[in-house]
């Protein structure tokens, strides 16, 4: 899942300009086919961006539309998103089984996606009065995975039997991504919770079971009730972290200082601002593995109340030393520990060196060490060292980082 850069091209997708997107953001779908069943709901209109969101993964996707979703969406465009005709009736060709049935070569998933109400209510009885319900019950019945993306009113979704029929489907192993409650409307999820979600089903799940907590972002330390001391770190590196544990199949947490990335609203997560508040969050940890990418401040102040006056001519802070956040953790936890260190201006030996002794002295299992003079918000170029003195070196996109640094966390686990 790491980061191959070499390129995948469906062969139909190679004559059709959606060909163009394949793989251009991960590899991470590369030879998998996608059957995208599309329906009545007015979500329908997102279904390109989904479907060529899924594209830019690496994934062949399949349209297929019910008559109510036709009259929302042409299916031209889903054609032009993807490069095949969409299937809108069930022909001699019986698309459902070539697709989903018990065949040599099925596709690898059935997403649903918008999934009214009414498909959902067929789709747990076994009804099959459209393309869709049809190609479901076929998947369901040859144990294709399958994920539904619920979308309409609000008042629909609360409906008990619908409710039920969730569950429902849920108990047969139907995996559902549930919708966004807001105006009154169960909207269907952003489209990158989708893409992450269909990854994690077809992924291999090495994190499946394990509880990963991931620590990103920078400290605030206050100087007054308005000042504060902190220091440049973006956060990104843990979102990259917490979206690839989440992919893998973990069962991933993310806590977050101060930070220039917005937060998956997918993923749980925390707020923390000072070393001191994330010591104490820390004595609740109860995970297997946890990575901290945090930029937590050595130094902290003694705290004036109020507003110091902007007049002054001078201003002296004194500094006193922070509480060291991953020793603590490492006294409280036998997890996995993985750590960072950056450092300025320094070559790769003495950097390695110092990654080394800090891995040692702090007790880690794993240490991801960068010089940030080559760092960007997007990408990076570390050194990952582990307790059994190996040393890997990457330098990419930190999408890709954070998937090297899983591999290794898992095969060192």
């Amino acid at each position: 899942m790491g980061g191959n850069n070499i390129s995948y091209k469906c062969i139909y997708c190679a004559m059709h300009p959606s060909g163009e997107l394949c793989c251009t953001k991960s590899r991470k779908l590369a030879g998998k086919r996608i059957v995208l069943g599309v329906t009545g709901s007015i979500a329908a209109v997102e279904t390109v961006k989904l479907a060529r969101e899924l594209i830019r993964y690496g994934a062949e996707v399949f349209p297929v539309m019910s008559d109510a979703a036709q009259k929302i969406i042409h299916p031209y465009s889903l054609e032009f998103a993807t490069g095949h005709t969409p299937v809108t009736a069930i022909d001699g060709r019986v698309q459902h089984v070539t697709f989903c049935g018990d065949v040599s070569e099925p596709a690898d998933l059935l997403l649903i996606a918008p999934a009214t109400a009414n498909t959902i209510g067929k789709v747990a009885y076994g009804i099959d009065d459209t393309p869709v319900t049809t190609f479901a019950t076929t998947a369901i019945g040859s144990k294709m995975p399958v994920i539904i993306v619920p979308a309409m009113h609000g008042s629909m979704y609360k409906h008990p039997i619908i409710l039920e029929n969730i569950e429902k489907l849920k108990e047969i192993g139907i995996e559902f991504i549930e919708p966004r409650l807001e105006e009154k409307k169960a909207k269907m999820p952003e489209i990158p919770q989708i893409v992450s979600t269909v990854i994690r089903v077809l992924g291999n799940g090495d994190l499946k079971g394990k509880k990963v907590l991931v620590i990103a972002g920078s400290t605030v330390e206050p100087i007054d009730d308005i000042r504060v001391i902190t220091n440049k770190s973006s956060g990104a590196t843990g979102v990259a972290l917490a979206k690839s544990v989440f992919e893998r199949g973990g069962d991933v947490e993310l806590w977050m200082g101060k930070s220039q990335v917005a937060l998956p609203d997918y993923i749980a997560s925390k707020r923390f601002q000072s070393a001191e508040e994330l010591l104490a969050m820390s004595h609740t940890i109860e995970h297997d593995i946890v990575i901290m990418p945090a930029a937590v401040s050595d130094f902290t102040t003694d705290k004036k109340n109020g507003k110091i006056l902007s007049g002054n001519p001078k201003l002296t802070l004194n500094l006193v030393p922070s509480p060291k956040v991953i020793q603590g953790i490492r006294r409280e936890s036998d997890c996995f520990l993985v750590g960072f260190k950056a450092e300025v201006n320094i070559d790769s030996d003495e950097l390695v060196s110092k990654a080394k002794a800090r891995l040692t002295e702090s007790g880690l299992d794993m240490i991801v060490a960068n010089n940030i003079t080559e760092t960007t918000l997007n990408e990076n170029h570390v050194y990952i060292l582990g307790r059994d003195d190996s040393v890997t070196e990457f330098s990419g996109r930190k999408d890709e980082m954070a998937d090297v640094i899983l591999d290794k966390v898992v095969s060192m686990c």
